[in-house]
């Protein structure tokens, strides 16, 4: 058990950490891609990929398709702002269909009454919030950060600092919680403790730096200490 006597907030991505987003994110993917004729992706193909947000997320799947297809690459710059724009159509409509939290995330929010708890995501913010609401967990956050709501996203600490800023916490008194390098380099650069959860999108190797690691998320309470 750590040392978590002064914690009052709890920060949580969202993809991969509170929800699998995976099925509805690669089914808008394979809807924005299809007039272009691209193969179609699969739930793998995506998890590889997500994380930075929607974005970067489009612009790799074109930079990957040129690396494999050297005849057509010149061709996918011009086409970014269509695919992007007809993906987020796709998956603003389908936001949850089949995203569902990962098991104990409802359990576990509510053993966390006590705390401030918030989420930052590299998806948008519009997103976040509708699909909590949606799941019917954005009663339990405080705060829900998205890629557009600060000029730099995580890897940055910058949301981390504004979560810490508009809640009046200390770093020494909160948590960040991911499945993510992303998240990790992200809590430690505003000087949080880190969490990393190791059911999401990401291989384990990449979360080393972390100064916990969780299987499950109701792990969570038994960590700092809640009964």
């Amino acid at each position: 058990m750590g040392n978590f006597k002064n914690l009052k907030l709890i920060i949580f991505d969202l993809d991969g950490t509170l929800v699998d987003s995976s099925k509805d994110i690669t089914n808008a993917l394979n809807h924005a891609l299809k007039p272009y004729g691209f193969k179609p992706l699969t739930t793998d193909d995506t998890i590889k990929l997500v994380g930075e947000g929607l974005t970067r997320l489009v612009e790799k799947i074109l930079v990957r398709t040129q690396a494999d297809s050297p005849g057509r690459g010149e061709n996918n710059a011009p086409i970014l702002d269509e695919v992007l724009d007809r993906f987020i159509k796709y998956y603003s409509e389908h936001l949850s269909d089949f995203t569902r939290p990962y098991p104990g995330i409802r359990k576990t929010l509510e053993g966390l009454g006590g705390y401030k708890k918030a989420v930052i995501s590299n998806k948008r913010e519009s997103l976040s919030k509708r699909l909590l609401d949606e799941l019917e967990l954005l009663k339990f956050f405080d705060v829900v950060l998205g890629s557009d709501s600060v000029p730099e996203r995580k890897p940055s600490p910058s949301p981390v600092k504004k979560v810490l800023e508009s809640l009046k916490i200390r770093p020494d008194e909160a948590v960040m919680v991911g499945d993510s390098d992303l998240d990790i380099k992200a809590g430690k650069g505003a000087g949080l403790i880190t969490v990393a959860v190791t059911y999401g999108y990401r291989n384990k190797e990449l979360l080393k730096d972390a100064n916990f690691s969780i299987d499950n998320m109701e792990q969570l309470l038994l960590l700092i200490g809640v009964r």
